[in-house]
């Protein structure tokens, strides 16, 4: 901890909801009177492909809703999905305000499609934490392939013990941990800041 250089975080589940989670799907097939089974088995398929930036939210939407004739549009359906993209409390205005005091640079390192990413960005003003984007739609990879951690290092030329990383699911954090970084599940705003209060005063 008294040498750490860069800190890696996931985003959906730390500073954001997850835009599109198993919960914001059960809305969506609620509100749109979707055939749940299909569409999880549709989504199922389709998602990664989405996620690692081989399909379009245009054509992942075509693949998974609209491959039979809705009574809505592609864009109503958008629509509802980004909305369901909120902050979580607390870490984000916090994280800003710590990274002024402290000379340590911030990527993302984070699953999210195309149009999901470039949303979340520029809806929450994440530049003014992050310094880059370490998105599986921009890299074609998405965690727990270790191939993304393994990049994010090379792009940062940082030893991994030199690393600190939080994501809110233990999988990526076993991984990272495995790569040789510094990583913590997230559970927590307040259990989070403890441990980079520490950094501060390292």
């Amino acid at each position: 901890m008294e040498n750490i250089k860069v800190l890696f975080l996931d985003i959906g589940g730390v500073l954001l909801s997850d835009g599109w989670n198993h919960h914001a799907r059960k809305e969506a097939i609620a509100k749109f009177g979707l055939e749940e089974v299909q569409f999880q088995k549709d989504h199922s398929v389709a998602f990664p492909l989405f996620e690692n930036g081989k399909l379009t939210l245009d054509e992942y939407l075509e693949c998974v809703v609209f491959n039979v004739e809705r009574d809505f549009t592609k864009a109503e359906f958008a629509e509802f999905m980004f909305s369901q993209s909120t902050q979580l409390p607390g870490f984000l205005p916090w994280l800003v305000e710590w990274k002024k005091h402290n000379n340590i640079r911030i990527f993302s390192i984070n699953n999210e499609g195309k149009e999901f990413n470039d949303y979340r960005i520029s809806k929450f003003n994440l530049h003014q934490v992050f310094d880059a984007f370490i998105s599986s739609c921009e890299v074609g990879y998405s965690k727990p392939d270790p191939s993304i951690f393994k990049l994010a290092l090379g792009i940062v030329q940082i030893e991994p013990q030199n690393c600190l990383y939080f994501d809110d699911r233990a999988i990526h954090v076993s991984i990272a941990k495995q790569l040789g970084l510094n990583a913590h599940v997230h559970q927590s705003f307040e259990q989070t800041k403890q441990i980079l209060q520490q950094l501060k005063t390292a």
